[in-house]
């Protein structure tokens, strides 16, 4: 077996489980490094074993897949996996508008997120960093915002699109973590409330119901903000009115998020039942801070399909025109 492609897959496995980002980032330094190196020293043990970037785990790895061998680390997480989900909703899913790379909070940059994005077979991919005020996530101030933008683009090509978005925090009056003139020259903002989750039903309300009427706003993120199982422990639910937060966003065709991650699961089932019947159109994300978390559409397609979410409402079935022209 390749010993590159035999880290870079145990890398993205950990990453599906959302183990440890330290251990995961350590196999992908391990592929980067080894490419890196000159034959000789890749055939050589001891100098392999010296090179910065190669620990004792992922020396293993390379030393066994050299050999010929799977490695026996790759074979026990195989094993251990959850198998993505198959379902048919997933199967027409051509994109997903919520990613983060490490101008933020996520672990591997733009083009490493964008070759990810490629392999899931997507035909487009939105990288929605965070914005200011989420400093313990190094949110994007707009200079680094616009210093960005045409990095992202640049990834575009042979029918693939790297869309520029961000996930630009709700603030406590319901405006928004940016400047609008900025928020226009991108293609997706998800705006999510991060900051306040336990505030009294009736602002929250208001708050989330300004931030949907805002003419940028393209997605209603992660719209709960609840966690419900995971190393980040429990958390509950925000309250506020669903009935009339979804009413505005089908008011303002703005897509309620279902996220992807498998700690969140939200919206829960009677939200989306509520979106459902106020009309809202809905958008699958993976909300993936790393490249192996692109694969947990298939999380996030399996409850839009349990919940009888049609495909007609979901914008990232829809191809990149269609998408964009909604989106504009």
């Amino acid at each position: 077996m390749d010993p590159v492609d035999a880290l870079l897959e145990i890398a993205s496995l950990l990453e599906r489980e959302r183990a440890s980002r330290y251990r995961a980032k350590a196999f992908r330094q391990a592929a980067q490094t080894l490419q890196d190196l000159p034959d000789d020293v890749q055939a050589d043990p001891t100098r392999l074993r010296a090179a910065r970037g190669i620990g004792e785990s992922t020396f293993a790895v390379i030393r066994q897949a050299q050999s010929g061998q799977v490695p026996d680390y790759l074979v026990e997480l195989r094993g251990d996996v959850e198998p993505e989900i198959v379902s048919e909703l997933r199967a027409k899913l051509r994109g997903d508008l919520h990613a983060h790379t490490d101008w933020s909070d996520g672990t591997t940059s733009i083009p490493v997120m964008a070759a990810a994005a490629r392999a899931q077979g997507h035909e487009y991919q939105a990288i929605t960093d965070h914005s200011p005020r989420l400093r313990v996530a190094r949110g994007l101030s707009a200079e680094r915002l616009r210093e960005q933008m045409p990095l992202v683009r640049a990834e575009s090509g042979d029918g693939f699109t790297l869309l520029a978005g961000i996930e630009v925090d709700i603030l406590d009056d319901g405006s928004l973590d940016q400047e609008d003139s900025l928020l226009a020259e991108l293609d997706i903002v998800v705006a999510s409330v991060h900051s306040k989750l336990r505030m009294d039903r009736r602002p929250m309300t208001a708050r989330m119901i300004a931030a949907v009427s805002h003419p940028r706003v393209n997605v209603l993120g992660h719209c709960t903000g609840r966690l419900v199982q995971g190393d980040r422990g429990t958390r509950p639910q925000s309250e506020f009115d669903a009935a009339a937060v979804f009413a505005a966003c089908a008011e303002n065709g703005v897509a309620v998020e279902i996220n992807s991650r498998p700690e969140r699961q939200d919206p829960p089932d009677d939200l989306i039942a509520i979106a459902l019947e106020a009309g809202c159109l809905f958008s699958i994300d993976s909300d993936a801070h790393a490249p192996g978390q692109l694969s947990l559409l298939d999380h996030g397609a399996e409850r839009a399909e349990h919940a009888g979410v049609p495909a007609s409402r979901i914008v990232t079935t829809w191809g990149l025109e269609r998408l964009l022209s909604w989106a504009e």
